[in-house]
């Protein structure tokens, strides 16, 4: 079932959200102005659920929608001031051999300077803290390895197999049960937590939807089909540590039970880790040196968007705060 539309926050996300309502038309340019292009209230929630639309799409939200011109154009405007920001904030890192492609990719991710969210949530995050981590998480997780599957038809040889080996496991290798985004609704269940996909997108702030809107952007332009392929070696170079402690923390909890999802993460990103910087990241510059920098420049785009997501939820909760636009409803919390 997919989702209904949220609240808009802004002008606009307001003017999407009418022009969604009615049957497809020709859609006015939207007003562009952002205050932060890399994390603005409204211009994210935009840019969100016009991807969306290329996902699950909304309740009620007429699929023609998805490849209407001008709703293209509208989202055409939007994802320019996000790229304007990216670059101007997001250095590309300097060239590497396809053969040192592993090496430059961890000084990218070691170079990262995020406050250490998960070490947090292993020693001192308190349950509600943890639930609310979970719900931010949901805006990808429900949807997992789904922004990364554009590239594949962009494609060949030995990048693509690396590719469908890692996204194999990603979407369970065969058994529906064991895909990913089952995995994490499944843990979302067991905490009391709604496993709805897009149930809770209108408590997302900006800085969330912007490590998803990251991973549409790149993965629906075929331009940015380094960038998107840097994202994900970079995801899963930087995952097994990170999920050992989300697991470990929710066991500190008394939650043992329901760290099945980072378990997994643990054991298969380990082996992925390899792959996607060897195999996937490595052949794709041995083929076009040119898509491996721009690879290296998805890999420090992951690490700036993601370092302000951290950085929202710790200041938040460092300020005994709740991260998310609304607070968490006390049963779930319970």
């Amino acid at each position: 079932m997919s989702p209904a539309l949220p609240p808009s926050r802004g002008p606009i996300s307001a003017a999407l959200l009418e022009t969604l309502r009615r049957p497809p038309h020709d859609v006015a340019p939207p007003p562009v102005e952002a205050s932060d292009p890399l994390g603005d209230e409204d211009l994210h929630l935009a840019l969100y659920c016009c991807y969306e639309l290329h996902y699950h799409g909304f309740d009620e939200v007429d699929e023609r929608w998805e490849w209407q011109p001008s709703l293209l154009a509208f989202r055409a405007r939007l994802e320019a001031l996000f790229e304007v920001a990216l670059r101007d904030s997001v250095p590309c890192p300097g060239p590497a051999e396809p053969d040192e492609m592993d090496l430059a990719l961890r000084a990218v991710i070691d170079a990262d300077e995020a406050p250490p969210l998960s070490r947090y949530v292993e020693s001192q995050a308190t349950l509600a803290e943890v639930l609310e981590l979970l719900m931010h998480r949901s805006a990808y997780q429900l949807k997992e390895a789904d922004p990364h599957s554009w590239v594949l038809p962009r494609l060949r040889g030995g990048p693509k197999a690396a590719m469908i080996e890692i996204q194999a496991d990603e979407y369970g290798g065969g058994q529906a049960e064991r895909i990913h985004a089952q995995l994490f609704a499944d843990e979302l269940a067991a905490l009391g937590l709604d496993p709805a996909y897009g149930a809770y997108l209108d408590r997302l702030p900006g800085a969330t939807l912007a490590t998803v809107n990251l991973m549409s952007f790149f993965g629906l332009h075929r331009r940015w089909r380094g960038a998107i392929v840097g994202h994900l070696a970079a995801y899963e170079m930087n995952s097994a540590q990170p999920n050992r402690r989300y697991g470990n923390g929710l066991r500190r909890l008394g939650r043992g039970d329901a760290t099945a999802f980072h378990d997994e993460h643990v054991v298969a990103d380990a082996v992925h880790e390899s792959i996607a910087a060897v195999d996937l990241v490595g052949g794709l510059a041995s083929q076009d040196a040119r898509l491996g920098a721009d690879a290296l420049w998805g890999a420090a785009c992951l690490i700036e968007i993601d370092g302000r997501f951290a950085r929202r939820l710790m200041d938040a909760w460092h300020r005994g705060e709740s991260s998310l636009l609304e607070p968490l409803p006390a049963p779930a919390a319970a």
